[in-house]
């Protein structure tokens, strides 16, 4: 059965712990993906207390992570989604995003409506990606692929 959070505290303490076996047992993001059978970017969130896992992903990175029946369980339900509390984000790497948004959101908009009509970009149906890419002026780039389903706005 599906089972929903309504009050974060209890993934959010879920995480800290997933986090700290983690770092105790020296394991990568990519390796617990591994582990789920997921993508890196959907299995990190999940761990982090943004999605469920399914429970063959959720009993297999428990266990790689050394947590017990009850945290699988747990990776399992349905979570309160959100990741900053409190708004505005003080993290330097969460608050660039916010800032970038601040600078190109109404942009995007703009130019998202222009090409699709009236809707929105799913965070549902959903892909993400990450990667490090040389800069040709030197040292390194973020290339941060957004991939979302478009969902136009049915009048009704």
């Amino acid at each position: 059965m599906v089972h929903a959070q309504f009050d974060p505290t209890a993934r959010q303490t879920l995480a800290d712990a997933a986090v700290e076996a983690k770092i105790r047992k020296d394991l990568s993001w990519q390796q617990i993906a591994e582990a789920a059978g997921l993508s890196v970017a959907f299995t990190t969130a999940a761990v982090l207390g943004q999605h469920p896992l399914p429970e063959e992903s959720a009993k297999a990175v428990a266990e790689l992570l050394g947590l017990d029946d009850d945290a699988a369980m747990l990776l399992q339900t349905i979570p309160v989604r959100g990741s900053m509390p409190n708004r505005i984000p003080t993290d330097p790497t969460m608050y660039r995003f916010y800032e970038m948004l601040q600078v190109y959101g109404t942009t995007l908009k703009a130019l998202i409506h222009e090409e699709f009509g009236d809707g929105i970009i799913s965070a549902i149906n959903f892909r993400l990606d990450v990667k490090k890419v040389a800069d040709p002026e030197g040292g390194e780039r973020a290339v941060i692929t957004l991939d979302g389903k478009y969902l136009p706005t049915k009048p009704f």
